[in-house]
């Protein structure tokens, strides 16, 4: 799972943070997507920059934000406007299906043919036609 995080980068006793893009497995100073933003907690009041279009994308696309950058962009009103970005649930429609006939359909009939006649029947009793000689299957085989 996709997390949205904080990765201290400051010095001992000197905490400064990026808000990443993160695996959720990954150690907290460990692998990232994308860096999105900054947090500087000894400034007063607390800095906080974070990339909104970034945000709003990776939100978007089902990105989990921890604890702490949760209210970091409720205090920015991130959420509120991904919120109303998310289209609404669309009700499932569903598509009438096409009566299935398994009666005899009836062809249109061209005036003067009828059907069938170009057809001649075929009889399977007369073996004679229907024999192959080996001969012929070796000539197939080698072409």
């Amino acid at each position: 799972m996709v997390r949205i995080r904080l990765r201290r980068v400051g010095a001992k006793r000197q905490p400064h943070y990026r808000v990443v893009i993160a695996d959720g497995n990954a150690p907290r100073e460990g692998r990232f997507i994308e860096v999105i933003g900054t947090y500087n907690p000894r400034t007063d009041p607390p800095e906080m920059q974070i990339d909104a279009e970034r945000a709003l994308y990776w939100l978007g696309v089902g990105a989990k934000p921890s604890e702490a950058v949760q209210r970091m962009l409720d205090k920015l009103g991130i959420v509120a406007r991904a919120q109303a970005a998310a289209p609404e649930a669309q009700p499932v429609v569903s598509i009438p299906q096409p009566e299935v006939v398994t009666d005899q359909i009836e062809l249109p009939i061209v005036e003067g043919e009828e059907v069938g006649e170009e057809f001649e029947e075929f009889d399977l009793s007369e073996d004679e036609d229907l024999e192959v000689d080996d001969e012929d299957l070796e000539s197939e085989d080698e072409d």
